[in-house]
């Protein structure tokens, strides 16, 4: 018998809004809100590396009952803002599922630039910033995994239906102009 662990996606992502934390949502988890239906066994993200934001991150992380993931041992760890601003990636087992924290994903430009650049959609009534089609692609780009490749193929299909509803600026009418008085 195969046993499964809970994995809820929005309980996480609830925790994170509702702790403050600032956040980009990344992954698999992203490729489905802005692509196309797969599977995944985890919540990916991308975070704000000042001392606040690793306070905010790390309260929601020992609430939600954060542990090191695939370690076999009862390792100590507290993953508090102290323990955060030392790493570079995490990879955490919660109450909710698995969470990865990454700091500089691969491919993507920092923080500051990932997240001027991510979209607001809303997951199950929940307003998250997720990576915009363009960051994933590069952040898939340079992972390179099988996986990765086939969120490729979703994300460019995704981004050309986008720009063929969007219409474009060229040729379309310009304004009227305001008429002198």
């Amino acid at each position: 018998m195969v046993a499964w662990r809970a994995f809820r996606p929005t309980r996480l992502l609830r925790r994170l809004v509702e702790g403050g934390v600032d956040f980009v949502v990344i992954g698999g988890v992203a490729v489905i809100a802005q692509a196309s239906p797969r599977l995944t066994k985890d919540l990916d993200i991308s975070y704000a590396t000042d001392t606040a934001n690793l306070e905010a991150l790390g309260s929601v992380l020992i609430a939600a009952g954060a542990k090191l993931r695939m370690i076999d041992e009862d390792v100590p760890f507290v993953p508090d803002g102290r323990t955060l601003r030392g790493t570079q990636l995490l990879t955490l087992t919660t109450v909710d599922g698995d969470l990865d924290l990454l700091v500089d994903p691969a491919g993507c430009p920092r923080y500051e630039g990932l997240k001027a650049s991510a979209d607001r959609i809303e997951l199950e009534d929940l307003p998250v910033l997720v990576a915009s089609i363009d960051d994933l692609i590069a952040m898939k780009r340079a992972a390179g995994r099988p996986q990765d490749l086939i969120d490729i193929e979703a994300l460019e299909y995704a981004r050309r239906r986008r720009m063929k509803a969007t219409p474009t600026r060229r040729g379309a009418a310009a304004p009227p102009r305001a008429r002198p008085r």
